[in-house]
């Protein structure tokens, strides 16, 4: 094989390939390996959470690292990972910056914008049950999931009751509370916008009487045929189905109500999020 192709093959670069060669062949070891005082420091702390959430990505090791007072840079953690092979391939898709641009106005804080949707999920001995639930596109905060051998417009609602519940629990006051009127009409300002694609609950009349009934709430659909705008809710659903539900056999509903649940809380309480620091 000649030396260029053998270079290429192992990812060197020729000249150093030559430069070790020259070594060798006058009996001279290569220099190293170099101490890395930073990566050695930080490794008990980054594999322990790395191998308790191994389909998380570097940032979110880091962010634990960094929340247990070890202080050491994403680049480190990034390369500690690589070594140690904990570390998944990166993706070279850019979603993130997709879903943002779904908005002609990018929401600045929580409970302006909640995306709902359905998944569907077949488990081994308990039929096939569809998981709804509404996720706040900034703060990232999973609300409550409804699970149902039905995907209708009863869904639907239930789910958005689910999630005004949650987030009076969390506000400690009616999000209507936090309302503005119309100045020229004294009538109330929505304040959050329910975001869903263009399915039959959604297009309901059940589903469009209970939004009228909340004045504190206004529907918006996406553009047929553009899941990218409801981005958010359908990476929660991927995350929840290949950290939880893909990993084992689900046997019945009730074991899947748990799981999600499980990972609702893991999300809300313990994953980091950089969009709200």
């Amino acid at each position: 094989m000649p030396t260029a192709r053998f270079c290429d093959l192992i990812d060197m670069p020729e000249r150093t390939w030559r430069r070790w060669q020259a070594k060798a062949s006058t009996d001279r070891p290569p220099k190293g390996p170099w101490p890395q005082p930073a990566r050695d420091a930080a490794r008990p702390l980054v594999t322990t959470h790395a191998l308790a959430h191994p389909a998380w990505g570097h940032r979110k090791i880091w962010a634990l690292t960094r929340h247990d007072s070890h202080t050491v840079s994403q680049a480190t953690v990034l390369r500690l990972l690589r070594d140690d092979g904990l570390i998944l391939p990166l993706s070279t898709r850019n979603l993130a910056r997709a879903r943002k641009a779904a908005f002609a106005r990018t929401p600045t804080g929580p409970n302006q914008v909640w995306q709902l949707d359905f998944s569907e999920f077949e488990t081994t001995t308990g039929g096939t049950w569809r998981i709804a639930g509404c996720r706040d596109w900034y703060s990232k905060v999973e609300h409550p999931f409804h699970t149902s051998p039905t995907a209708n417009q009863y869904d639907a609602v239930a789910a958005v009751e689910l999630a005004l519940a949650e987030a009076e629990t969390l506000l400690g006051h009616p999000l209507i509370d936090d309302c503005d009127l119309d100045e020229a009409t004294g009538e109330i300002i929505p304040i959050l916008t329910i975001m869903t694609d263009n399915g039959g609950p959604f297009r309901s009349f059940t589903f469009e009487l209970f939004i009228m009934r909340h004045p504190e709430l206004k529907h918006v659909r996406t553009r047929a045929k553009s899941p990218g705008q409801n981005g958010s809710r359908e990476r929660g659903f991927g995350t929840l189905k290949y950290e939880r539900l893909f990993l084992n056999e689900i046997p019945d509903a009730l074991t899947l109500v748990e799981r999600a649940e499980n990972y609702r809380i893991e999300d809300n309480t313990i994953r980091p999020h950089e969009a709200i620091a």
